[in-house]
């Protein structure tokens, strides 16, 4: 706790706390990843398109069911923000918290990036990640997290005064209005909770306050995703840099990011097909 509590303790209150904690969301019934399958289909991957994304800045990019697609570091140390649509409802989007909530605070290898409600089924699976060396620091920390909500011109205000139009929250909204058409206004709302990508994390051991280091990424490292639906993606180069000192400032060193689209030579329609919605009823119990 930040504070001193102003309660005095119980007399059992270390046998209160002492209480093994249990997983809320065990994963047991989850199908499995299909390392084997995933190993196959990456063994003949062409390149079909790549998008790159300028520092302080957002680009969409599209990416079809059964495609895989990585995000580059190619210049400097740089971490990304990532939203994801289904490419024919942009209502169905990336849903960071569930994701959380299934995998932990931070993804990798054999995770997937689940959707929002009512539709929750996997929009795409890490299948590759050459940080997953980092594994947890001594403070913590770790790659890849789906804790940070984004970094956003209102709560820079709040703490710092003044508008600063080069977040992540402003970067993306200006990549959706640019895919969209839409007036700045209304396509905000299409941006969500990111995929932190490349970004070290952790919470303060005595505050549990999010906190943020020098990410370990270099150029050539990558994260690929197996998309399980058609997607649309949102990628920011945030304007923290490697998210080592400050972000949402003109301040950090900013490297550009680039996305790449793989096809697999691999025929594997008898082995995969995209995840239907989920087949809740949304009744209610009305």
């Amino acid at each position: 706790m930040k504070h001193s509590p102003e309660n005095p303790a119980p007399e059992d209150a270390e046998y209160r706390k002492k209480i093994e904690p249990v997983v809320c969301y065990p994963t047991d019934n989850l199908p499995g990843y299909d390392r084997e399958f995933f190993s196959l289909a990456r063994e003949h991957l062409a390149k079909v398109d790549e998008v790159v994304v300028p520092p302080r800045d957002a680009r969409t990019f599209h990416v079809k069911a059964g495609q895989f697609f990585r995000i580059v570091s190619i210049e400097g140390p740089q971490v990304g923000d990532l939203n994801l649509f289904n490419a024919h409802n942009l209502s169905e989007r990336f849903y960071s918290g569930k994701t959380r909530a299934l995998h932990g605070t931070h993804v990798s290898t054999g995770d997937s990036l689940w959707s929002s409600f009512p539709y929750m089924r996997p929009m795409a699976t890490v299948t590759h990640d050459t940080l997953d060396w980092y594994g947890w620091d001594e403070f913590g920390g770790s790659v890849h997290d789906v804790i940070g909500t984004r970094c956003d011109p209102y709560t820079n205000s709040v703490l710092d005064g003044g508008d600063y139009h080069y977040c992540c929250h402003s970067n993306l909204t200006r990549a959706m209005v640019s895919e969209t058409g839409q007036q700045a206004h209304d396509a905000e709302f299409l941006v969500h909770d990111v995929l932190n990508v490349f970004m070290c994390t952790g919470f303060m051991p005595d505050t549990k306050q999010y906190f943020m280091k020098s990410s370990p990424v270099r150029p050539g490292d990558f994260i690929e995703f197996f998309a399980q639906i058609d997607l649309i993606g949102a990628l920011s180069a945030c304007p923290g840099g490697d998210c080592g000192a400050k972000h949402s400032s003109e301040e950090a060193q900013c490297h550009p990011l680039k996305v790449e689209i793989f096809n697999s030579e691999m025929d594997y329609a008898d082995r995969w097909q995209s995840p239907e919605p989920s087949s809740y009823s949304r009744t209610h119990g009305l």
